[in-house]
């Protein structure tokens, strides 16, 4: 596994801590961020998923707790947009040049608008998906918050 990714580049570049955690990721998992917050041993509320959206046909990045659903009333409010649904995989990865699995909130093709769902901030350290499927990145909420570009908001249902 190649621990340089573009995400890993782009938290380099901008001289942000970070630590890589690999696990054995399983694609027959039917919750993929719950099968790497076991993996890891946390929390699930820990681990977040990267999720691609679009709020009236934008696209946009939501990065939430893998074992919470996303509201997308709240998505579509949180970008000024009447109404938001999730992208089809193929093209949230020719957006992102990520796998599905894999999707980082950093180094993405083309920065998106991206909120983080305001609960993680409340924890020590997250893990987000560090550009490859199996690789994680442990940081700080704010860490996530400053790399991405990133505000904080209630997305959750």
């Amino acid at each position: 596994m190649s621990k340089a990714t573009p995400a890993t580049l782009a938290l380099t570049r901008q001289g942000l801590g970070f630590e890589l955690r690999s696990y054995d990721y399983d694609p027959d998992a039917p919750r993929v961020g719950l099968q790497a917050a076991e993996a890891l041993g946390e929390p699930p509320g820990r681990v977040l998923k990267t999720l691609i959206a679009e709020v009236d046909g934008r696209p946009v990045c939501i990065v939430v707790p893998s074992d919470r659903e996303v509201s997308m009333k709240k998505v579509a409010a949180t970008f000024g947009g009447k109404a938001a649904k999730m992208m089809p995989p193929p093209d949230a990865e020719r957006l992102t040049g990520y796998k599905v699995g894999g999707v980082s909130p950093f180094g993405q093709r083309r920065r998106l608008p991206t909120v983080v769902e305001e609960s993680a901030l409340a924890e020590a350290y997250v893990y987000v998906n560090g550009g490859q499927r199996g690789l994680q990145l442990r940081i700080s909420p704010q860490v996530l918050i400053e790399a991405a570009e990133a505000k904080a908001a209630s997305v959750i249902a």
